[in-house]
Formats: structure tokens, C-alpha cells, sequence
């Protein structure tokens, strides 16, 4: 009998122990999506994400809902991200996207981006490109520093009718030699009594790209001779590797 009673009392045993893990380890699985989606919850606690709806299963938590700008979508999902690394499914909408066309958005950033860090001594050496499909933006192109750079997108991702951002900008690395090049740059271009009045305008700024000892002009400018006048101005400051221009004419489509 003893015999008997050990060959089937231990399976019976780990039976009725398997019978009750199975709704532990469930209500254990609800207890940790419930408690993400009221942290999830309270950071989107404000105004701006008012409309945001929140589901979380199997510890994903999916966004739905709408915003009035992209960077609400943005700082929505960088918010539940930092979130005891929660995977995030972003389904929410921006409103108003589709409603502007393509050309008035690119119209509308692309001055806004002329003027952008005006004043902050590292406008001139920013060239900054722009594309609009669909409502998307994709930036591109070199800035100075890392406060340029996020200057730009966040000018896009505040911008109505922007559905989604693309972030290609290249920050040019730090170089105590490129920054002596890019003063000297825009001393010998700007102090020159044909290509001062450049300096005015932030609409037509010649703009100085240095990177490792190498230039690139851009910008507008009015005429070809100020465009190969400052070719010629960059061209003449010491320690520079080359010099590319391109510039553009006004009015025109190739220089």
C-alpha cells in the first residue's frame, strides 16, 4: 500500500499544483497590465494629450486617438518609452494633416527655417534642406551644434498639418580648427563691400558649411558675380582643404 500511494499521489499533487498556477499566472498578467496602463495613464496626464486613449495587453501598450501637432504624437510616445521599457504601438493621428498641401508646408518652414537661431551667432553656419510628401517632412543637410539641430525639428514638429517628421540633419563634429575657419570664412565674405549686405537679410544669407577643413557655400544670392566673388572670398582664407560652391542665382535653377 505504501508502495501504491507514492506512484500516484505525486502525480495528483503536481496536477492540482498545475490547476492552480495557470489563473495565478494570468491574474499576475493582468495585474502588471492594468498598473502599466494607469502609469501609462498618468503621464499623459495634460491637455495637450487629452485625446489620447490608452490600451495596454501582453504589456504593449497601444496609443490611439488624436493631437493638434505632431510633437504631441512625439512626446506622447517618448513619455510611455521611458516607462520600465514598455513596447509602444503608435497609432495616433494628428489633426489636421492632409489638409494643407505639400508646397503651402514647405513654403511656410522653409522661411520659418531662414529665421531660425537668429541672433544666436550660429545661423550663417547652418544649411538646413527641406522635403514635404504627404504631410511628412524630412530634414536635412549640416548644422554648427546639437541646439541647431533640435531648433529645426521642433520648428517642424509645431508646424500644423505636419504628420510625421524625418530627422536626417547631420551635426558637424566639434573642431577648434573649423571653427577658426568658419570666422575667418565669414569675415572675408561678409566684409567684402559686394556681399555685406547678405548679412542683412536672413532671406539671403550666404551660408558657411565647414567640416574637417572643407566648405560649402549656400544660399541665394543675386546675381553670378556675388556668387563667384564669394567663391573666390572663401577660397582665399588659409588652412582651407577646398571650397564647393553652391550657391544659386536668384531666379534661377542652375548656377
Amino acid at each position: 500500500m505504501k508502495i501504491y500511494n507514492r506512484r500516484f499521489t505525486t502525480p495528483v499533487a503536481a496536477l492540482a499544483l498545475s490547476i492552480l498556477l495557470i489563473p495565478v499566472a494570468a491574474l499576475a498578467q493582468h495585474g502588471s497590465d492594468a498598473q502599466i496602463q494607469a502609469d501609462a495613464q498618468k503621464q499623459l496626464n495634460g491637455k495637450r494629450f487629452s485625446g489620447i486613449h490608452v490600451q495596454v495587453e501582453g504589456g504593449v501598450v497601444h496609443l490611439t486617438g488624436q493631437v493638434d501637432r505632431y510633437a504631441d504624437k512625439a512626446d506622447a510616445e517618448k513619455k510611455i518609452q521611458k516607462m520600465h521599457a514598455a513596447n509602444v504601438r503608435d497609432d495616433i493621428s494628428v489633426a489636421g494633416s492632409g489638409s494643407v498641401s505639400d508646397e503651402e508646408l514647405a513654403q511656410k518652414l522653409g522661411k520659418a527655417l531662414m529665421y531660425d537661431r537668429q541672433g544666436y551667432g550660429t545661423q550663417v553656419f547652418n544649411s538646413i534642406t527641406l522635403q514635404v510628401h504627404d504631410g511628412v517632412v524630412t530634414l536635412g543637410g549640416v548644422v554648427y551644434g546639437p541646439p541647431d539641430k533640435e531648433s529645426a525639428l521642433d520648428l517642424a514638429k509645431n508646424t500644423k498639418g505636419v504628420r510625421d517628421v524625418v530627422d536626417h540633419i547631420q551635426v558637424a563634429p566639434v573642431s577648434p580648427m573649423d571653427d577658426r575657419i568658419r570666422h575667418s570664412e565669414e569675415r572675408a565674405i561678409y566684409g567684402y563691400p559686394s556681399l555685406n549686405r547678405y548679412a542683412l537679410n536672413p532671406a539671403k544669407t550666404i551660408r558657411i558649411v565647414v567640416v574637417n577643413g572643407h566648405v560649402t557655400l549656400t544660399g541665394v544670392v543675386d546675381n553670378k558675380g556675388d556668387r563667384d566673388v564669394a567663391g573666390v572670398r572663401a577660397n582665399s582664407v588659409p588652412g582651407v582643404f577646398s571650397v564647393q560652391n553652391d550657391l544659386q542665382v536668384e531666379g534661377q535653377n542652375e548656377h
